[in-house]
């Protein structure tokens, strides 16, 4: 018996939560109680993933010494051995309590409200408690609805007695009744998705096209946004008119204007606004409305361009991919210049990294396809065959089997903790693919909103413990789901969880049944049923053999290569400058005389109307340039201001004027000319 392997399990679930939740969300730049509650929900989540293994290797061999003493011991019988992560069961009752009851408390009630009380659009905290309370109504109704029809259920049954554990397992039940109604519709699409993309990986040219597709209508999705930020922008300006400083209501507005980027307040005061239009008298509920609506709009916005910035980013990789796969040089070279260290490209040389991108990696994601659709076709197997126990037709409960007869409970942990990971990823990488969800995005380099965290803690909080039940069911480690003669020593998880034999219809019928459906919904993901449908509806998805794809496949092929014309022209300017610098440096004796720098003033000034230009560019449209999309030199953190906590603040007119003063600092100030005044 050894506490190493449990105290091992925990400090690899925080390490890998707070790693997670550092690479997706900012530390210091979000609310504290937000990160410290999403660290919490992961955390738990994950914790219940590593750890229910060594409840069960502990369970299998509380089992087998059961079994050894109520037989005759004989010489041909092997003792079971001791495994090294063995504790008592108390130990597992108490953790399990402790972590199940936090996750339910987190995800049914401490984050919706806080995911609602952030976007709400109220000046008090009592009125956004109250908002809150009015967002969260859909959730606690469809929690209660379940909870009144259980309780009504059991209520007209005879013979039974409610009691407080009763009560705890008809919460449970109702959360994880929830859960699994939610876990089955996301395997039955992931578990064919997942290694249809791995298999698609392999492909380039394939991948791209798909890639361009998403370009175009995260494009369209990128100017919706930004119209409803105009909008909302227009409404600010025209309230700003009528309420002036000394206003009841000016504070209030002052709130709202904080909440807007620099960049965009400064757009939103150059405009002109007729001083004869008609305003209307601004009330408290329309400054309460005109709040949440700036909060959402700006949040979709900066999902968007983060989107698009990532996007980007990929097709220009798989473009050069592409290209390096078709030359013979053998050495990966890129369209636009990658900053890195001298150490880094030591380590990666050019060759090193074709060989890798070009002929090893078309190979990995091939095999990685190939594992990953065993591992699919296992589980729809044994979701379809799983309450058979006699004999064992599920084909993790045969391993799981052989293992114990064996003792080998090393083994046992390792396949259960490849299994529920292969689970987890396919529920958890599914919830932000989805087009109906996709109003919530984990981006990484810092780049996800807080509305996106808390709604990924919820769904890990809400998931897990229905992914973790159907696990057992899986390998027949749970007792009160599949009907077995043989007697079956519980998990301390499941003993936590509350039997649902008090429930017959969920013990005996929703939980055995429904997992059957992943069937119907892997069969309808493998023949695009569903992106067929939701086409026909008028919503586009990647369907090949359709003319809208194509078309918007093409569109999204313009728009990156208008994206890449606007890239060029922005590197070769960084790289005159650079030139220029080294040319003229400002310092030391290479600095030229009064005379020489006359002779260079034309350069000067022509850099400096060139940085006008650019920035010009970025500001008004012209034939050439989508000013639909943000400079690629300009940074999402610099486009967000820090009022709205995506970012520092930097005025637009002043980088112009900077721009314009540095280069002019180069080379001094050109003497007087004899012409300056014609």
């Amino acid at each position: 018996m050894s506490y190493t392997p449990l105290i091992s399990k925990i400090l690899l679930s925080f390490l890998i939560s707070s790693t997670v939740l550092y690479r997706y969300g900012n530390w210091f730049r979000h609310r504290i109680f937000v990160t410290l509650t999403v660290l919490l929900a992961w955390f738990c989540s994950f914790l219940i993933i590593f750890a229910l293994p060594l409840d069960i290797i502990s369970t299998v061999y509380r089992q087998q010494n059961l079994t050894e003493i109520s037989t005759v011991y004989n010489d041909s019988l092997e003792s079971p051995v001791e495994p090294y992560g063995n504790l008592p069961e108390r130990v597992f009752i108490n953790l399990w309590r402790t972590v199940y009851w936090s996750t339910q408390f987190l995800t049914w009630l401490v984050m919706p409200m806080m995911q609602s009380y952030i976007k709400a659009g109220d000046f008090t905290v009592k009125g956004k408690l109250k908002s809150a309370l009015v967002d969260n109504a859909i959730y606690y109704g469809s929690y209660l609805l379940i909870c009144g029809i259980l309780l009504i259920y059991l209520a007209l049954k005879p013979g039974i007695d409610l009691d407080w554990n009763k009560l705890k397992a008809i919460a449970s039940s109702a959360s994880n009744t929830w859960g699994l109604f939610l876990l089955v519709l996301l395997l039955g699409y992931s578990l064919v998705e997942a290694p249809r993309n791995f298999w698609n990986n392999s492909n380039t040219s394939f991948k791209l096209t798909q890639y361009y597709f998403k370009a175009a209508k995260l494009s369209s999705d990128k100017c919706e946004a930004e119209e409803t930020v105009d909008d909302v922008l227009e409404s600010l300006q025209a309230i700003s008119m009528v309420i002036r400083p000394g206003h009841y209501l000016y504070e209030p507005l002052e709130t709202i204007m904080q909440k807007v980027p620099v960049e965009l307040r400064d757009r939103m005061n150059r405009r002109q606004i007729p001083e004869d239009a008609p305003h209307d008298s601004p009330t408290e509920k329309s400054l309460i409305r005109l709040h949440r609506q700036a909060i959402k709009s700006l949040q979709v916005l900066q999902r968007t361009e983060t989107q698009w910035s990532l996007l980007v980013e990929k097709i220009f990789e798989s473009e050069d991919t592409l290209k390096n796969q078709m030359s013979r040089d053998r050495r990966f070279k890129r369209t636009f210049s990658k900053d890195s260290s001298k150490i880094r490209d030591y380590i990666c040389s050019p060759t090193l990294e074709w060989y890798l991108k070009c002929l090893i990696a078309p190979y990995c994601w091939k095999l990685l396809a190939i594992v990953t659709g065993i591992m699919s076709v296992a589980i729809v197997w044994s979701e379809v065959t799983f309450f058979n126990v006699s004999p064992p037709l599920s084909l993790f409960a045969v391993f799981v089997n052989a293992a114990k007869a064996n003792y080998d409970y090393f083994m046992i942990e390792v396949l259960s903790t490849f299994i529920i990971l292969y689970l987890s990823f396919c529920a958890y990488s599914t919830v932000l693919k989805i087009k109906l969800l996709n109003l919530y995005y984990l981006a990484p380099h810092h780049q996800t909103n807080e509305h996106s965290l808390i709604f990924s803690g919820m769904m890990f909080s809400r998931l897990t413990p229905a992914l973790c039940l159907n696990f057992l069911g899986l390998i027949h480690m749970d007792s009160h789901i599949i009907n077995s003669h043989n007697q079956i020593q519980e998990t301390s998880y499941t003993k936590i969880m509350g039997h649902m034999d008090v429930i017959g219809i969920i013990s005996h019928g929703f939980n055995i049944y429904f997992p059957m459906a992943i069937l119907v919904f892997c069969l309808a993901t493998y023949f695009s049923l569903g992106s067929r449908f939701l086409s026909m509806l008028g919503f586009h998805q990647f369907v090949g053999d359709e003319e809208m794809t194509m078309d918007l496949v093409e569109e999204g092929r313009e728009l990156i290569k208008r994206e890449k014309r606007k890239r060029q022209r922005a590197e070769d300017s960084s790289n005159r400058r650079k030139e220029f610098n080294d040319r003229f440096p400002t310092t030391g004796r290479f600095r030229q005389t009064n005379t020489n720098d006359q002779s260079v003033r034309p350069d000067t000034e022509l850099e400096s109307s060139r940085i006008r230009d650019t920035y010009n560019r970025s500001t008004y449209t012209s034939d050439d340039i989508d000013t639909r999309f943000p400079p690629v030199e300009d940074d999402l953190d610099a486009r967000f201001g820090a009022s709205t906590g995506f970012g520092r603040n930097q005025n637009l007119d002043t980088r112009i004027a900077d721009g314009y003063q540095s280069e002019t600092r180069r080379v001094g100030i050109p003497p007087r000319g004899i012409f300056d005044d014609v």
